[in-house]
């Protein structure tokens, strides 16, 4: 329906719905929580990715070992 780009018009248009739906005060709520909630998901992917990293240097570290025995 938009191409998959949203431009400004569109975006005012569904603030302003928003706006009327919920208020000022539930609507800046809402975008704390959003932050809050994106904020978290990006640092537990962070650590989920330094997890993986370190499982896979120590399995290629044992690996490395056991060939040399």
């Amino acid at each position: 329906m938009f191409g998959g780009k949203l431009g400004l018009p569109e975006l005012l248009v569904i603030v302003f719905i928003a706006l009327l739906i919920f208020g000022p005060k539930k609507l800046g709520e809402l975008g704390k929580g959003l932050g809050e909630g994106i904020r978290n998901f990006k640092s537990s992917m962070n650590e989920g990715s330094s997890t993986n990293n370190a499982s896979s240097s120590t399995t290629s570290t044992t690996t490395t070992t056991e060939e040399k025995k």
